[in-house]
């Protein structure tokens, strides 16, 4: 008891180090819990050795995570997948396995043992992969989906792979298992859709009715590692028969609590999946020949790369999603470690190999996330050093109004000044906006309202309004400070974002400014008690009240925005005065705030 308490520990403490550095220096949690691998493991302090044990009991993780998954993916979702499984998963593994098989059979290896090491080579890490893409918020987008039916078609590829290679080896007695082990898969798949609709909804139906939360956890539980053991005792892949069962269970009306139930078990075991295989990773080997093992991972996973990129071009996908397929997908697999196991056990592959490829294929899961973090980076020098397109010219037509920034509350002063004929300048400095607006034939310039020689042009010397509806508050501030230093004749109707926005405008000298939600949301809110049985006029004085109310509080609380005490003291006796200024019979008393009316 003392030895496991002790490994715990060692797990917990490491990970709680580790993982809140990496994510606080963008390097996401997957690298940080390899790290922390690599440090307790035995080609680090030493204190775990049997990274092999910890690996088994890990694997639940994985086991778990494709469950989930399976609830995610409706049986008629599954059978959508088809084109995207074979065109994509299918060429990808195709590809990968002719490249892989080609090098290792011209190195001078045989060729099963070429075709061992293209199979392990082809296959990517689904726990790695989906654990990045769900961190980013990249699951379910194109490139997210694509790199999906990949994972899964390398995962349905992997299952007979695994039974196929002890007969490589001329095993005699590996023919029959094998055969059981198919028609074993087939028995299951057809006792989980049977079960499904017979037996297990019933059950959780019958589990649900106690309101007893931790047992219907427990059975959770029970169903999801029952398939698991069914399927490891026939020798195939527990995660293929957890994911079947989760796409069994994905039309149940209990899905979202299954996976409320798994989703802590499954984020721990898959912490302790991605330590164990930091544990494996062997610095004796990388620090005695690092040159050619980080060559090798660098090199493996450019190759994959470009394949995997090359076959989303050709199942159309444009170049930023299947570049991004490529960096999700291109690191090894866990699959790999359990094809190396069984081949080695049957003396297919090398030792010393399959000890080489190991530490390129642990490194390539290390690698994977910095492979993110160094596109993200390059993304962001390209949008800064990208030229941005040429202000329009603007033509000074001596208008009385400006209008900066066309958005969804410019547009509305547009329109009916449009509709009464008083000419205005209209500038926005949101291309796309730009070109839908000019669709519908309004005629708006692409310019930076905060620069000089644009409000020029524009007619700022001799306009007398100018209505600032720019959305980004930093650039609508910054053309308040232009306006007011180099034409200060010219009058400001501001649009503010918030209150916040609005002392800042008032900080400025604006003086007419307006919420931009606030009028809508009172009037509406006017429109709700009508509806609750007041008449039009109560409806009307009680709004006309609030906004009366509001507008004084909000004079109150700039006087003391800079002083947080103060600022919630007012704030409070200005909500506690609200009610008696709505039931009030005068609308005169609707506010008094230290004297101010």
């Amino acid at each position: 008891m003392t030895t496991y308490l002790d490994q715990t520990l060692v797990f917990i403490g490491s990970a709680i180090v580790m993982v809140p550095i990496f994510h606080r220096l963008g390097f996401g949690s997957v690298l940080g819990y390899l790290i922390a691998g690599i440090v307790v493991g035995p080609f680090g302090l030493g204190l775990i050795h049997e990274a092999e044990s910890v690996m088994h009991f890990a694997e639940l993780g994985v086991v778990l995570l494709l469950f989930i998954i399976g609830l995610e993916i409706q049986p008629p979702k599954l059978w959508a997948m088809r084109k995207s499984l074979l065109g994509l998963g299918g060429l990808q593994i195709l590809a990968c396995g002719i490249v892989f098989f080609s090098i290792s059979y011209a190195l001078g290896f045989s060729l099963v043992t070429s075709f061992v090491f293209a199979l392990a080579l082809s296959l990517s890490s689904t726990a790695f992969a989906i654990q990045t893409l769900t961190e980013r918020n990249q699951f379910n987008t194109e490139f997210g989906r694509s790199s999906f039916s990949v994972l899964l078609m390398q995962d349905l590829v992997a299952i007979p792979s695994l039974a196929i290679i002890p007969l490589l080896g001329n095993s005699k007695s590996a023919e029959m298992p094998s055969l059981l082990s198919i028609v074993s898969l087939l028995l299951i798949v057809g006792a989980l859709v049977v079960s499904s609709r017979i037996l297990i909804r019933p059950l959780f139906r019958i589990i649900a009715a106690t309101r007893t939360r931790e047992i219907f956890t427990a059975a959770t539980l029970f169903i999801v590692l029952g398939v698991a053991t069914m399927m490891e005792k026939i020798g195939l892949s527990a995660a293929l028969g957890t994911f079947v069962a989760g796409v069994l269970l994905a039309d149940s009306e209990y899905r979202h609590e299954l996976e409320a139930d798994l989703e802590p078990f499954k984020s721990l075991l898959m912490g302790l999946f991605f330590i164990a295989v930091g544990m494996g990773v062997s610095l004796k080997l990388i620090i005695a020949q690092p040159i050619l093992i980080i060559g090798l991972a660098i090199g493996y996973m450019a190759l994959k790369f470009a394949i995997i990129y090359g076959v989303g071009r050709i199942n159309r996908l444009n170049h930023e999603n299947a570049k991004l397929m490529g960096l999700s997908i291109s690191q090894g697999g866990e699959f790999a470690f359990v094809i190396f196991g069984i081949a080695s056990a049957i003396k297919l592959v090398p030792e010393d190999t399959v000890l080489l490829l190991t530490a390129v294929i642990s490194l390539s899961m290390a690698f994977s996330p910095l492979l993110n973090i160094i596109n993200d980076q390059i993304n962001i020098r390209l949008c800064k050093d990208q030229a941005k397109p040429a202000y329009d010219v603007i033509t000074n037509e001596s208008p009385e109004i400006i209008i900066a920034g066309l958005g969804r509350f410019g547009q509305i002063f547009a329109r009916i000044l449009r509709a009464q004929g008083i000419p205005f300048v209209a500038i926005d400095h949101d291309s796309e906006q730009i070109e839908m607006l000019r669709k519908f034939g309004n005629k708006v310039y692409y310019g930076d309202a905060s620069r000089v020689e644009i409000l020029e042009a524009a007619g700022a010397n001799k306009a007398k309004f100018l209505i600032l509806a720019i959305d980004d508050m930093d650039a609508s501030l910054n053309t308040v400070k232009v306006v007011q230093e180099h034409f200060p004749k010219l009058k400001i109707f501001a649009r503010a974002r918030n209150r916040g926005h609005a002392f800042d405008l008032m900080d400025a000298g604006v003086t007419n400014i307006k919420r931009e939600t606030f009028d809508s949301s009172a009037h509406f809110v006017g429109e709700l008690l009508v509806q609750m049985g007041q008449t039009k006029e109560r409806a009307a004085e009680v709004i006309e009240k609030f906004k009366l109310h509001d507008v004084a509080m909000m004079k109150e609380q700039y006087k003391v925005r800079k002083d947080d005490k103060m600022f919630v003291s007012v704030s409070h006796q200005g909500n506690a005065q609200l009610a008696d200024v709505l039931n009030s019979e005068s609308q005169q008393s609707y506010i008094s705030l230290d004297g101010v009316n």
